[in-house]
C-alpha cells in the first residue's frame, strides 16, 4: 500500500469513527473511487491497524473516565463503576453475538455496494435528524437501555450506519443526556475493538510479514491524530445539538453515492 493512500485512509478512519458520518460507508466509498487496487479491500492487518488507532484515541481522551472506572472496579464492590462497567457488556451482546454468528453474512455487505451505503446513509442522517431535535435531560444511561443502545451499534456494523450516530441517536431519543450519550457511545466500542483485534490474533487471520509496515505506521499514526481531534470535537457537537448538520451531510453523501451507484453499474 502507498504511503499517501495509507494517510489518507488514516485520517478518513480517524475522523469518520466519531463523527456520525460512517466510517465503514466511507471507506467503502473511497474503495469505489480510488479502485480497489489503489486502496487494497483485502487488507485486513491495515483495517485493524486503524481501529487499534482510534481505540487509543478514545482512551486517551477518556483517560480519567477509564481510570476512575478501573479504580472502581478493583473495591469490588457494587459501586457507580461496577454499574457502568456492567451496562458496557450489555451493550456488547448484541454486537458480539452478530459477530460469532452472521459474520459471513455481514461481510457480504462490503463490497463496494455504493447504493446500500447511499440508502444507509440516509437512515443516518433521519436518525441523527430526530435526535437533534429531542429535549436534552440529564438522565443516565439505564441497563434496559444500555442493551438497547447495543443493538443500534449492532445494526451499526452494516457499512453506511454511523456507529457513534446510531448509538447516540438512540440514546438521546431514549432520554438520556446527550453528554453522558456520547460518553457512552463512545466507550462502550473500545471492548470490542479490542476483542475483534484479539480474535484475529488468536486465530492467526492476520499475518504480519514485515512488509508495508511504513504505509501502516503512517496509516496509524493519520488515524490516532484524526480521532482525537474528532472524538473531542464530537463530544462539544453533541451537548451543542449540532447533529442536523451531519444530518445534511449523510443525506447529501447518501444521495450522491445513490445516484453514482445507478449511473456506474
Amino acid at each position: 500500500m502507498d504511503t499517501l493512500d495509507a494517510i489518507i485512509l488514516g485520517i478518513i478512519q480517524g475522523l469518520t469513527e466519531f463523527l456520525p458520518v460512517s466510517s465503514s460507508g466511507h471507506l467503502e466509498l473511497g474503495k469505489a473511487i480510488l479502485g480497489d487496487n489503489s486502496v487494497q479491500e483485502e487488507s485486513l492487518l491495515f483495517t485493524v491497524v486503524l481501529h487499534f488507532a482510534t481505540a487509543l484515541s478514545t482512551i486517551v481522551v477518556f483517560r480519567k473516565d477509564i481510570w476512575e472506572i478501573i479504580s472502581g472496579l478493583l473495591q469490588f464492590k457494587w459501586n457507580e463503576e461496577g454499574r457502568f462497567s456492567a451496562k458496557i457488556i450489555i451493550s456488547m451482546l448484541p454486537a458480539v453475538f452478530v459477530g460469532l454468528f452472521f459474520e459471513k453474512q455481514l461481510e457480504s455487505f462490503f463490497g463496494g455496494n455504493v447504493k446500500f451505503v447511499g440508502f444507509m446513509l440516509i437512515i443516518t442522517a433521519v436518525l441523527l435528524y430526530f435526535a437533534d431535535k429531542a429535549k436534552d435531560t440529564d438522565k443516565k444511561v439505564s441497563f434496559g437501555n444500555a442493551f438497547l443502545v447495543g443493538i443500534s451499534q449492532a445494526i451499526a456494523m452494516l457499512p453506511g450506519i454511523s456507529r457513534s450516530g446510531a448509538t447516540i441517536s438512540t440514546s438521546v431519543l431514549l432520554g438520556v443526556d446527550k453528554s453522558k450519550a456520547a460518553r457512552f457511545s463512545f466507550l462502550m466500542v473500545v471492548p470490542l475493538i479490542f476483542g475483534k483485534i484479539a480474535k484475529d490474533l488468536m486465530s492467526g487471520e492476520l499475518n504480519f510479514d514485515g512488509e508495508n509496515n511504513m504505509a501502516m505506521g503512517a496509516g496509524f499514526i493519520a488515524a490516532f491524530v484524526a480521532g482525537l481531534g474528532a472524538c473531542t470535537w464530537m463530544i462539544t457537537l453533541v451537548r451543542k445539538s449540532k447533529l442536523s448538520y451531519f444530518a445534511i451531510y449523510c443525506l447529501i453523501v447518501g444521495l450522491i453515492a445513490i445516484i453514482y451507484g445507478f449511473t456506474n453499474p
